[in-house]
């Protein structure tokens, strides 16, 4: 039995609903009257003694929220808001949780769903409320009518599965079909590399294989952006030092990579290469190696209270323009997260973060066409990076984000955070063949597995 309870704040802490009125009007222009923001526990697994226990302690704080049990008073238009199946919802999480604690072990399935309400629009405006609150990447439209019951199952297969259509067989026209189809994020023409790879082994991927492929040759993870060639830069500012600086960088990365035809001058080298040159030039000795740690680590000599100790110090920096102009709550959280797992998975506590970010100036311009309002990717990309930074106890800095047109096109989304630790608390071993693995972690949904080539 799926049990529904609605939530609202009080009118004299409704900070929701007074916020929605404002972003609807300030991005849309569009004046919403007698705006109402509810959310709706949908829950199983409870019976009516612990699920009363629950709407009073978990669900609804009784000084500052009132709580309904049915909803046809609304009156006008009401709009359902959703995550879309499998996408990690931190309400719902943190409410099974708490029930968890609440009813000593048991554990209910818990849905939530927003509900806004405000008066009669036209058509056209009430269309563009609703893409203007529901971004399709992660979430969709509900029904105002609960379900009946909101146990999830999954489909389970033994085998991973083979592609019976043959795959190394398929005419390019079948192979097109067959691209579009799967929604990859790589290109027809990477998809063309596969397919020949394959051919040369004499055998068909499992989707398995291509989707693996798929995700790693993603713009996320693999940096096509800045790893794209760069055959003719020109410098249109007028600034004589840019051109010098880049003449110069031609100048080390032919000392450094002479005679390699797998090298060649990208973004992404051009953020590497000093790095590698002062090292070669005796100025990073003390620059900490390791086949395992995914950031610069250096070793520092420490007084701690007198005493002197050797140290570990770990920089990482992440960047998340793309997901963040998606879907910028989740897209900028994890880019604070990502920067703070590579060290934390080096065994170093992450003290200190700080964030730099570029967007084109908030409503000085149309947004472009299948782009969220630049506003709205600002406002929710900076609650995202607090999110995570403040959950994990991450003091920030420096906050700056930079206003220019010419991020319209791509927003700047970087994260940059510093952990350290003493060396000798740091112990590295080679794993070997019979080692056991043990993974350990939250659940995983679609926002993680495949979420890069979103």
């Amino acid at each position: 039995m799926v049990r529904t309870v609605y939530v609202e704040k009080k009118s004299e802490y409704d900070v929701a609903s007074r916020k929605l009125a404002s972003d609807v009007l300030g991005v849309l222009g569009i004046e919403l009257k007698h705006p109402r923001c509810l959310i709706r526990y949908c829950v199983e697994g409870l019976d009516d003694d612990q699920f009363a226990l629950a709407v009073k302690n978990v669900f609804s704080e009784p000084p500052l929220d009132s709580v309904y049990y049915d909803i046809s008073f609304l009156r006008g238009d009401v709009i359902v808001l959703e995550y879309l199946d499998g996408q990690y919802d931190q309400r719902m999480d943190s409410a099974v949780q708490c029930v968890q604690f609440l009813t000593d072990g048991l554990r209910p399935i818990i849905k939530c769903s927003t509900i806004y309400s405000f008066d009669k629009l036209p058509e056209e405006q009430l269309e563009k409320v609703k893409r203007h609150l529901i971004n399709p990447v992660d979430s969709k439209e509900g029904n105002i009518v609960p379900p009946e019951t909101i146990e999830q199952t999954f489909f389970t297969q033994s085998e991973m599965r083979v592609e019976e259509a043959g795959f190394i067989d398929m005419p390019e026209l079948s192979l097109g079909k067959f691209y579009s189809s799967m929604g990859f994020a790589m290109t027809m023409e990477d998809l063309k590399f596969v397919q020949d790879y394959f051919k040369k082994e004499r055998r068909n991927p499992t989707l398995t294989e291509l989707k693996v492929i798929d995700t790693y040759w993603s713009d996320h993870c693999r940096h096509t952006t800045f790893n794209t060639e760069l055959k003719k830069v020109t410098v249109v500012s007028g600034n004589g030092e840019l051109e010098k600086a880049y003449s110069h960088y031609l100048e080390v990365f032919g000392a450094n990579y002479a005679g390699r035809k797998d090298k060649f001058p990208c973004l992404m080298n051009i953020a590497t290469l000093a790095a590698k040159q002062l090292r070669k030039e005796g100025y990073l000795d003390n620059l900490d190696e390791s086949d395992e740690i995914n950031a610069c680590s250096v070793v520092v000599d420490v007084d701690n209270d007198g005493k002197d100790e050797q140290w570990l110090i770990m920089f990482k920096n992440e960047t998340h323009n793309h997901p963040t102009e998606i879907e910028p709550f989740g897209g900028a959280a994890t880019c604070l997260g990502g920067a703070i797992r590579d060290p934390l998975s080096g065994r170093t506590y992450v003290y200190q973060a700080m964030r730099i970010t570029g967007a084109d100036f908030p409503g000085a311009r149309p947004t472009l066409q299948g782009k969220l309002p630049q506003q709205v990717i600002s406002k929710k990309a900076l609650a995202g990076f607090s999110s995570y930074g403040n959950q994990i106890g991450l003091a920030t800095g420096t906050v700056v984000e930079k206003f220019d047109e010419g991020y319209r096109a791509k927003r700047l989304e970087t994260g940059y955070v510093i952990g350290g630790n003493k060396k000798e608390n740091v112990i590295r071993m080679t794993p070997v063949a019979g080692d056991i693995v043990i993974m350990v972690g939250g659940d995983t949904g679609r926002d993680g597995c495949g979420g890069a080539t979103g």
